[in-house]
């Protein structure tokens, strides 16, 4: 095997980030539902705590399926170095990148609508707030405050500020009736913010987890995953370094969350800065090890069946909400039920070979569903 070269390799697309969020995409494609029905059905004694994992927490702690949608916008946080800074090496107009995000916030607004089914029961308490829209909104923040930063220390301060700010409001800051610092979902900050201002029907009744303050909140998980995108474009240093980095700032941000949440709980459902630098510390060390893996190892193969899945991530997302891929399972598995549990087993794992063989399909045709 030839020596990979000690100085980086310029790199404007990384494997390695289309491979981590197909990664992540899998767990909401049906991996969670295969590793939740392997657990039951085998019995298997070991498998039981990784099912736990599989599912949110109530209100506060932290399990492994509340990780996916805040790496989801760390990942397209590491994207903005390379699209839009990139750009703005080659002297195209801010304001120019500045309106494409705009465009790209407000479409996925829009397909946030489309996929809550906004009017689709009448006209009657709808909800706005939605998964697409929280991506949408705090991509345009983080990509604003990239485009128009002087320096790269700047968005950092950036991200401290909103960190702190956050902080602040959700600890500081007294909700009429009950007081300061209760996080609770009628005493959360947030679930007030929703409740005054936020039209329409709020997915917790009394807050929405993609509410107002969550968006705002949202946007430091978005610059941390800038600051990743940063560190890997560098051309100054190599790769041992990069790593070095990535690894220090993770782990960094994991034992500082760890030690807020001894009286700033995390919570996902209410994005506490605790929470934030968690996710976010877990990202660096995610984007770290599949960079390694990948990108600086060479070691791709492994990797094909999530990058298929990570680079059409928007159009898998709504096609999940648009089409009954249950049902489609059933009809061309179903007979598997013949075979007791683990024909159950077989049946999942069908599923998901369908929707990759779809995403598959669109891979080799170049169509990508890019907003």
């Amino acid at each position: 095997m030839k020596q990979k070269p000690t100085q980086a390799v310029p790199r404007e697309r990384l494997l390695s980030l289309d491979a981590l969020r197909g990664f992540d995409m899998f767990w909401i494609t049906g991996g969670s539902y295969l590793v939740t029905m392997l657990a039951k059905y085998s019995g298997a004694g070991w498998l039981q705590p990784i099912a736990e994992q599989m599912d949110h927490v109530e209100w506060a702690g932290f399990h492994f399926y509340d990780l996916i949608f805040p790496l989801f916008m760390f990942i397209s946080g590491v994207a903005i170095p390379f699209a839009l800074v990139s750009k703005l090496e080659k002297k195209v107009s801010k304001n120019e990148l500045a309106k494409k995000a705009v465009k790209r916030g407000v479409i996925l607004v829009l397909l946030g609508f489309v996929y809550n089914g906004i009017f689709s029961n009448g006209f009657e308490n709808p909800r706005f707030a939605s998964v697409l829209a929280q991506i949408g909104l705090a991509y345009l923040g983080a990509a604003l405050i990239v485009i128009y930063s002087k320096s790269f220390k700047q968005t950092l301060y950036w991200l401290g500020g909103f960190l702190g700010i956050i902080a602040i409001i959700q600890l500081l800051i007294p909700v009429p009736g009950i007081g300061a610092g209760v996080l609770t979902p009628e005493g959360c900050f947030n679930g007030y913010i929703d409740r005054m201002l936020l039209p329409g029907r709020l997915y917790g009744k009394v807050f929405d987890p993609e509410g107002l303050l969550c968006i705002v909140s949202a946007v430091s998980v978005t610059l941390m995953g800038s600051v990743a995108g940063h560190i890997l474009r560098d051309k100054t240093t190599n790769d041992q370094q990069k790593i070095k980095t990535l690894s220090l700032i993770g782990v960094s941000a994991i034992v500082v969350a760890l030690l807020l949440s001894t009286f700033y709980p995390i919570i996902k459902a209410c994005w506490t800065s605790s929470f934030n630098l968690l996710t976010g510390g877990i990202g660096f060390l995610l984007i770290m090890s599949f960079y390694w893996i990948i990108d600086v190892k060479g070691w791709r193969k492994w990797s094909f069946f999530f990058r298929v899945i990570g680079m059409n991530s928007i159009f898998i997302y709504l096609l999940y909400d648009l089409v009954d891929v249950g049902r489609t399972t059933k009809m061309i598995f179903g007979w598997t039920v013949l075979w007791g549990d683990f024909g159950q087993i077989i049946s999942i794992i069908g599923g998901i070979m369908l929707v990759w063989s779809l995403l598959y399909y669109m891979y080799k045709k170049n169509i990508f569903l890019r907003v």
